[in-house]
């Protein structure tokens, strides 16, 4: 990456623009919805995915904020609502003081460009059919920008900002290995300057070798331009490095937010301690790790077309009580946690991750193995 590159102003920016005081992208009971439908030989519908239901999150100026849960917890659907390539079915997305939730093409057209996204499968998310020249240069052209000393100059200086070689312009994407594909997918949401990138699970597809140089390429390029980033992905260790900012999703919900050293350090949700107890570490010397709790959970997430009363958690929580059942759990400020560390828990964790007195393991074949070994 050459030191001496310098990144033209910004084109074009909408009358929006927030202060450093409020947030960038405020994001309040966004909820989404999939029909199932059935029946013949009228179709009807018989019920819905509850994919995302009632998630509020915030992300200032300049801030990472990251987007962690297991799969299928409904992560990349809230970014695709929050990049509007899908329609919310309740809820609000306030992007620069500004309601988008409903915007339609036209109200959209002003701040899309300062909305961008980076997709997670580096080999599907670029055109087979067009050059990296062509792939970045689309979405200026779609936009009706024409940089200082035109697009192709713009094209080969993005290039060069993500790590490739500007005589790439004119190749086509099935000669780029998996981590350069990534890079272009990065350079295309530079091309229009943005104030916000999702980046959704950019690096799950790419070999470990190559998924530190892209994480630390986004680094560089958020303090570089000081763009926000909202950055989804299942993998803590990522997610710790690179963002300021966590919540932790569950089912379709937000159960935990706040700074990245109460997260991992001091977290208060049963889930939270689950998620960071099953990240894998290695004694040098052969023995295990000591020190840290040890939880291991039983049975699948439950189907998000039927998802349990109340804390949707309760099924796999060793602290699950009756109220569990009939309350759901509001996202509050607990007493002892820092400003801004909310949860969703009426029975929460100690706000640590040290070793238990007695290894919470719900699994009852993981319990009987472990029982015969003993």
């Amino acid at each position: 990456m050459s030191d001496n590159l310098t990144l033209p102003a910004q084109q074009g920016p909408s009358d929006a623009t927030p202060s450093s005081t409020e947030p960038l992208l405020e994001v309040e009971g966004l909820t989404k919805h999939f029909p199932i439908y059935g029946g013949f030989p009228i179709k009807r519908k018989v019920g819905a995915v509850q994919a995302v239901d009632g998630v509020s999150l915030s992300v200032g100026v300049a801030e990472s904020v990251g987007l962690v849960g297991e799969s299928g917890c409904g992560k990349s659907t809230t970014g695709r609502l929050i990049t509007r390539l899908l329609e919310p079915t309740a809820g609000k997305i306030t992007y620069a003081g500004q309601d988008i939730t409903h915007a339609s093409r036209r109200q959209l057209a002003p701040v899309r460009s300062e909305i961008q996204m980076i997709f997670q499968d580096p080999y599907s998310s670029l055109n087979p059919r067009q050059t990296v020249g062509s792939i970045i240069k689309s979405p200026m052209e779609v936009n009706g920008i024409e940089p200082a000393g035109g697009r192709e100059k713009k094209v080969r200086e993005l290039l060069e900002l993500v790590g490739l070689n500007p005589e790439h312009y004119n190749r086509f994407p099935h000669e780029f290995s998996g981590g350069q594909r990534q890079r272009i997918g990065v350079a295309r949401a530079l091309a229009l300057e943005p104030k916000l990138i999702v980046a959704d699970e950019p690096v799950s597809a790419l070999d470990v070798s190559i998924q530190a140089q892209v994480v630390n390429l986004l680094q560089q390029v958020q303090k570089e331009l000081g763009i926000a980033f909202l950055f989804i992905a299942h993998d803590l260790a990522v997610v710790r490095h690179f963002s300021q900012r966590v919540a932790v999703m569950y089912l379709g919900k937000v159960v935990e937010v706040g700074d990245r050293d109460s997260i991992y350090n001091r977290p208060r949700h049963p889930y939270t301690h689950a998620l960071l107890s099953a990240v894998p570490e290695i004694e040098l010397d052969g023995g295990s790790p000591e020190g840290r709790e040890r939880i291991r959970l039983s049975g699948d997430v439950p189907s998000p077309i039927s998802p349990p009363s109340g804390c949707r958690f309760r099924t796999r929580c060793w602290k699950a009580q009756d109220k569990c059942a009939t309350e759901e759990p509001p996202l509050v400020q607990l007493s002892g946690n820092r400003a801004g560390h909310l949860t969703a828990c009426h029975f929460p964790e100690e706000p640590t991750t040290e070793a238990r007195d007695e290894d919470v393991v719900l699994d009852p074949a993981l319990k009987a193995l472990e029982g015969d070994a003993d």
